[in-house]
C-alpha cells in the first residue's frame, strides 16, 4: 500500500527527505516549507502529520504509515482535532493576538493523539511583532508539538523564524509538467488536466479534487458562459451574474459545514467542553480557508480565460487552454486588443487582493465583472469621436 508521502506530487526530493526523516526518527520540532503556490506544501504538511500521528507508527524502512486507519483518514480529510491549520486573520498578515492564541494553545494536551501538529500557512506574512510573540514557542515548543510553517520564499520569511526551523525547499512545478502529473494520476486527458491546473492556480492536489467534482466542472462552465455574455450584458445582467457566481463559488461550503456538524454531533457525548470549543474554532478556520479557496477558483478561471484571449490577440492561438470555449475567446479577441486584456488581468489581480483583505465577496466580484467589461470592450474616446464626425 502506498503511503501518504506518495501524494506529494512533483516533489521527489521532498518526498524522500520526509519519508527518511520519519523512518529514522529524525523529525525536528519545527519545519519551514518554502515554495511557490501550487508546489504541494500543504499536502506535504498533512502527509507528515499523518506519518507522525498514525498509531501504527512508521511502516517499514521507508517511513510510511498505514494510510488505512481512522487516524490516517481523519488527518487526510482535515478532520483530526490534533492537526491545526492556521492562515493570517489580519488584512496585512498574522495578528499578534492570533499568534498569542496559537502559542497558548500549544500548551494544552492533545485531544485524541499523543502529538499535536500545527500548520501555519503564509508565514511570509508574519510581521516582526507577531513573530516576536511566537519565538519562544518556536524555539522550545512542548515535546508533543510539531510546528510546520509554510512560506513562499526563504528570503520573505523573517530571519528569526528561519533560524529556528528546518528549512525544506519546494521547487516550482511548471504548468505543463503539473498537467502531465495530473493526467498521469487521474487518467484524465492532458487537455482536461491543463484546464484543471489553470482553474486551481497550478495546484495539482486541488486539480485532482476539481476533476473529480461534477459540481466544480459545472461551476467552471457557468463562469465561462458569463464571460462569453459579458460584452452585451447591461448593468443589471452583471449584478445578477456576479451574485450567482458568488453563490455557486461558495456551494462547497455547505458540504463542509454539514460534515462539521455531523462530526460535532458524533463527538458531543465523549469530548470535554474545552475540546469541543477547540474543534469548533478549527471548523471556523476551515470554513474561512475553504471560502477563500472557492473564491480564488472563480478568479483563477476568469484569469485563465483572459490569458487565452490575450494568446489569440497575440496570434498564438495554440497556447489557448480553455479549448472548449475557443469560439467565445476568439470573439472577444476580435473585439479587443492586448493592452485592454492586460488591463482586465490587472483587475483580476486587484480582486484577489481585495478578497485577501476580507472585502465582501459580492462587492469584489461585482467590481471585477464591471471592470473586466470596461477594460475589454469600452469604446475608445477617439473611436467615438470618429463616429460622431
Amino acid at each position: 500500500m502506498a503511503d501518504a508521502f506518495e501524494n506529494i506530487l512533483g516533489q521527489p526530493q521532498v518526498r524522500e527527505f520526509l519519508r527518511t526523516s520519519v523512518a529514522n526518527g529524525r523529525v525536528t520540532h519545527a519545519y519551514l516549507f518554502t515554495g511557490p503556490a501550487g508546489s504541494n506544501k500543504t499536502m506535504a504538511a498533512y502527509a507528515l502529520a499523518q506519518a507522525l500521528l498514525c498509531p501504527k507508527g512508521p511502516r517499514g524502512p521507508r517511513g510510511g504509515q498505514c494510510g488505512a486507519c481512522d487516524t490516517c483518514g481523519r488527518v487526510m480529510r482535515k478532520k483530526h482535532p490534533d492537526v491545526r491549520y492556521f492562515a493570517p486573520e489580519g488584512a496585512g498578515g498574522y495578528l499578534v493576538d492570533q499568534i498569542r492564541d496559537i502559542a497558548a494553545d500549544t500548551a494544552l494536551a492533545p485531544i485524541q493523539a499523543d502529538k499535536k501538529i500545527y500548520i501555519l500557512d503564509r508565514v511570509d506574512l508574519l510581521g516582526v511583532q507577531a513573530a516576536n510573540a511566537f519565538l519562544k514557542t518556536l524555539e522550545e515548543p512542548p515535546s508533543d508539538v510539531v510546528l510546520i510553517l509554510l512560506g513562499r520564499t526563504r528570503e520573505s520569511v523573517l530571519p528569526t523564524i528561519v533560524s529556528r526551523c528546518q528549512v525544506v525547499p519546494f521547487r516550482h512545478i511548471p504548468a505543463s509538467e503539473a498537467a502531465g502529473i495530473l493526467a498521469q494520476n487521474t487518467g484524465a486527458s492532458l487537455e482536461k488536466a491543463r484546464i484543471a491546473i489553470e482553474a486551481c492556480d497550478g495546484s495539482i492536489t486541488r486539480g485532482i479534487e476539481f476533476l473529480k467534482s461534477n459540481e466544480r466542472l459545472a461551476f467552471r462552465a457557468r463562469v465561462l458562459e458569463a464571460l462569453a455574455l459579458l460584452r452585451n450584458a447591461d448593468d443589471w445582467d452583471l449584478l445578477g451574474q456576479a451574485s450567482e457566481l458568488v453563490v455557486l463559488a461558495k456551494a462547497p461550503l455547505d458540504v463542509v459545514r454539514a460534515a462539521q456538524e455531523e462530526e460535532l454531533a458524533e463527538n458531543a457525548d465523549f469530548l470535554a467542553k474545552s475540546a469541543m470549543r477547540q474543534i469548533e474554532a478549527r471548523n471556523k478556520r476551515q470554513l474561512t480557508a475553504k471560502s477563500f479557496e472557492s473564491l480564488r477558483q472563480l478568479t483563477a478561471i476568469i484569469r485563465s480565460w483572459l490569458r487565452d484571449v490575450l494568446a489569440v490577440c497575440a496570434e498564438t492561438p495554440e497556447l489557448v487552454i480553455n479549448v472548449d470555449a475557443r469560439g467565445a475567446i476568439e470573439d472577444a479577441a476580435r473585439a479587443t486588443d492586448e493592452a485592454r486584456v492586460a488591463a482586465a488581468l490587472a483587475a483580476v489581480r486587484r480582486c484577489d487582493e481585495a478578497i485577501s483583505y476580507n472585502v465582501s465577496p459580492e462587492t469584489c466580484i461585482d467590481a471585477l465583472l464591471f471592470e473586466t467589461k470596461d477594460a475589454l470592450y469600452r469604446p475608445r474616446p477617439h473611436a467615438a469621436d470618429a463616429r460622431m464626425r
